[in-house]
């Protein structure tokens, strides 16, 4: 290296970058603890642009190579918390609840692997360079070693970006919601989405049978971790019925349904439980959903509310028709049929159980004088819904994910729980009579 001439203020630089330096260095074991990280960047990049800076305005010999050592060194730092920045930012980007907000959390994940690389091409630089003024020093080993931390770490930060999982999940465990299969394969037709199948559980082949019945096979990848949230595709979903309601509407009915006429096994199942009259026809019907489950327990159905409902249902002049979970130590509400539970019938639970589930409302519709349903949130109502079973849901606050169907999809309503609720039920059953 050549010798130049330096000043006071150089010599400040070069010592105060190795300062900086070793003081953060010294953070490395309580990083976790709050606004050390911060002050741990702050420091890594105060001593790197002051060593920059030194090595800009000329040094002597000596102070070159410590200025090469501080760099590699630092540089190697800031690619490791560039990987743990990365890697957080990216956990939190994949579980956005919107497709925009996702890309845009994995846009600002990919401008920090290029932050890594930057600083992983300085750190080898500073190597190459100590190596080939300092040959088999310890001190040109040391910087080696250290670009070749950053080099690590740049790569694995890149492996987050290229390894990004562009799938959803469909879920297959029994306990995730049966519910959520319904818009995600609704978002894999109306808006192309990639969908992975959770291996390995009961429902897996039940799962795989559906999508490849409702034509969804190339949309299916091998599965892998970190998919995208679900919370993403009630927006796709909502967003294909504003565009064209009836069209979407028609799509998911040819996918889901398919043009066979309802299953005879789930037609003679209901018929035994639900016989029409002498002419062949049925008092109309309504849906009262239950909900019991152990996620969100506090939306659960709460049992004087579900009477409630079932009179102001019966004074509409419609019929109640109980379904969904199991009621808890309560008896039925008196005037209310009982279909509750009724998937966990063998005719129900076989690998075509979804198409069986759909046939199950279409049947009670086409038959038995089904107008709507009614009942809290509870994804078991989606699918219905989605095949244009008119729709009204109880929530304490406005539902930000299902508000997007809100509008959207052809008689899907939301009711915040408020004064004199149950009167704006009777005005919706009202409309229902109508029909």
């Amino acid at each position: 290296m050549t010798r130049v001439s330096h000043g006071p203020a150089t010599l400040t630089l070069t010592t105060e970058s190795r300062l900086h330096l070793d003081a953060a260095l010294a953070l490395r074991a309580t990083l976790h603890e709050p606004g050390q990280r911060d002050r741990y960047r702050a420091l890594l990049e105060s001593s790197i642009r002051g060593a920059t800076q030194a090595l800009e305005v000329g040094v002597e010999h000596a102070d070159i190579a410590a200025l090469c050592t501080v760099l590699a060194s630092a540089h190697a730092a800031k690619a490791d918390d560039a990987l743990h920045g990365a890697s957080q930012l990216s956990q939190s980007a994949q579980r956005a609840p919107t497709r925009e907000s996702c890309n845009e959390g994995w846009q600002r994940v990919a401008g920090i692997v290029d932050g890594a690389e930057a600083s992983a091409r300085v750190a080898v630089g500073m190597a190459d360079r100590l190596e080939q003024a300092l040959p088999g020093s310890a001190t040109a080993r040391r910087a080696r070693v250290a670009a070749q931390r950053a080099e690590a770490a740049a790569r694995a930060a890149r492996t987050l970006v290229d390894e990004r999982n562009h799938a959803y999940t469909f879920h297959t465990a029994r306990a995730f919601s049966f519910g959520e299969g319904w818009y995600l394969a609704a978002a894999a037709v109306l808006a192309g989405v990639a969908i992975q199948i959770e291996p390995g559980t009961d429902r897996t082949v039940q799962a795989e049978t559906f999508l490849r019945d409702a034509g969804l096979s190339e949309r299916v990848v091998p599965y892998r971790p970190r998919p995208r949230a679900m919370k993403q595709v009630t927006e796709l979903v909502g967003r294909a019925f504003r565009a064209d309601p009836l069209a979407a509407q028609a799509r998911l009915r040819a996918a889901f349904l398919g043009n066979p006429p309802v299953a005879r096994e789930v037609s003679e199942w209901l018929d035994q439980r639900l016989p029409a009259d002498a002419a062949g026809n049925s008092q109309k019907k309504v849906l009262l959903w239950i909900r019991d489950g152990a996620h969100h327990p506090g939306r659960n159905t709460v049992y004087d509310e579900l009477v409630a409902l079932v009179n102001v249902v019966r004074r509409a002049g419609l019929v109640p028709i109980l379904t969904g979970d199991a009621l808890r130590d309560e008896p039925a509400p008196a005037g209310a049929l009982d279909l509750i539970l009724f998937w966990k019938d063998p005719i129900f639970g076989q690998a075509d159980q979804r198409r069986a589930q759909l046939g199950f409302f279409e049947h009670l519709r086409a038959r038995h004088g089904l107008v709507g349903q009614l009942g809290v949130t509870t994804a078991g109502m989606d699918g219905p819904a989605l095949m244009g079973l008119p729709t009204l849901y109880l929530t304490d606050a406005p539902n930000v994910r299902m508000r997007e169907w809100v509008g959207a999809v052809p008689g899907y309503e939301e009711l915040v729980r408020e004064e004199g609720y149950l009167e704006r039920v009777a005005h919706v059953l009202e409309a229902w009579v109508r029909t």
